[in-house]
């Protein structure tokens, strides 16, 4: 899986863009909205089914689904049927908070730190050959053709994990199966757990829910149109653009255990905190710059997201118990994609007015991020960090 949802990741905007995303302006605006609340919608019900009936049933099984959805994109004869496949794709998502919670399970307590970073180190190993082997499709066959190809590779990758995921073992005991009308039955009620489950974390836990959303709507203020505008306000040929993501995963491999040692030993605060700096540094070497630069630039996206979300989630981890891990994640999940599907049509509408416009807004959304991770989240059994400004 990993290999295969990095193959189309360079060249998807332009992809939609030559099946008639360019004459409406709005369509990967609309595409990235469609995303990211079918994933929302989801939300709530996959934290609460992952608790109660488990973990395993619902991760095998909508892996499946998300596996078939690719054919709609690569049979697509305009950037509707996009649209469509999208949809189905995050809806199948609903087994992601049941994921975060069997990982989290899985890890011992003093480890997860490394073991979070361990995961991104496998994730990003794995990542690496996926633009390199989809730019060369591309840059052979052709843009449209070859990522058409690209898209039947996908299929065929996700459809072999889907069979390697029915090894899973279980990690939460229950004595109810899982029925297919619990996700419309259970959705009253995992609403109101989702919401309850706030009232017995710590207060920490809630700002640093506030800084995972924030950061996620910074990220889709960007990468909804950043391929484009490389390609248009750039000049960076096409046919070079997949190099840029080689740095990043790269840059994830090597940096993500490093991290994870820095989280276990010296707590998560600190690449929490490098993280807004790391981010609005990355996005003033893109807004003006070559494919050296951005490559550049792309390493450090890689880095916010292990500085942020991966120490996010190790210290989630240490905040929330086992039993509402699920219910926290699912209301996370359905805030955060809310938020990144309005990104993503706020970028793309903010992009046709001035197209450096998304990287500032996103520059400038760093500074309460910083202020909020100084100030507001603190570790468990540590005391705050006072910072005199």
């Amino acid at each position: 899986m990993d290999i295969a949802m990095e193959m189309p990741h360079p060249y998807y905007q332009q992809y939609v863009d030559a099946l008639g995303g360019k004459a409406f302006p709005m369509a990967l605006g609309i595409i990235g909205f469609a995303n990211f609340t079918s994933m929302a919608i989801v939300a709530f019900p996959g934290g609460f089914l992952a608790d109660k009936y488990g973990r395993r049933w619902l991760i095998t099984t909508m892996t499946f689904g998300m596996a078939f959805s690719y054919l709609f994109f690569a049979l697509a004869p305009s950037w509707e049927f996009i649209l469509m496949g999208t949809t189905i794709h995050s809806l199948c998502l609903i087994y992601q908070p049941a994921l975060f919670a069997m990982v989290q399970d899985s890890l011992p307590a003093e480890r997860r730190g490394v073991g979070s970073s361990l995961i991104q180190m496998i994730h990003g190993t794995f990542n690496t050959p996926g633009p390199v082997i989809g730019g060369i499709l591309v840059v052979s066959l052709g843009l449209i053709m070859g990522m058409r190809y690209v898209y039947l590779i996908v299929l065929a990758l996700f459809v072999i994990a889907a069979l390697w995921r029915l090894q899973l073992k279980e990690t939460v005991t229950n004595t109810e199966p899982m029925r297919f009308r619990y996700f419309i039955s259970s959705y009253p009620e995992s609403i109101k757990e989702s919401l309850g489950v706030w009232k017995v974390v710590p207060r920490s836990m809630f700002w640093l829910f506030l800084v995972q959303i924030m950061t996620m709507f910074a990220n889709a203020l960007i990468n909804v149109t950043n391929a484009i505008y490389a390609r248009d306000v750039l000049g960076i040929p096409q046919d070079q653009w997949f190099l840029a993501y080689i740095p990043m995963l790269v840059t994830m491999i090597i940096a993500s255990y490093p991290i994870g040692k820095m989280v276990d030993r010296f707590g998560s605060k600190i690449p929490l905190t490098i993280g807004p700096w790391a981010l609005a540094t990355s996005l003033l070497l893109f807004i003006n710059g070559n494919l050296s630069t951005i490559m550049i630039s792309m390493a450090l996206l890689g880095m916010v997201h292990l500085f942020i979300m991966s120490s996010a989630m190790a210290l989630s981890a240490s905040l929330v118990e086992s039993q509402n891990r699920g219910k926290v994640r699912g209301f996370i999940n359905f805030v955060g994609y809310l938020m990144t599907g309005f990104g993503m049509l706020l970028g793309n509408y903010l992009y046709n007015l001035i197209p450096q416009l998304p990287f500032y807004t996103t520059i400038a959304l760093a500074i309460p991020m910083f202020f909020i991770i100084v100030f507001r989240v603190h570790e468990p059994n540590k005391k705050p960090i006072m910072i005199n400004c």
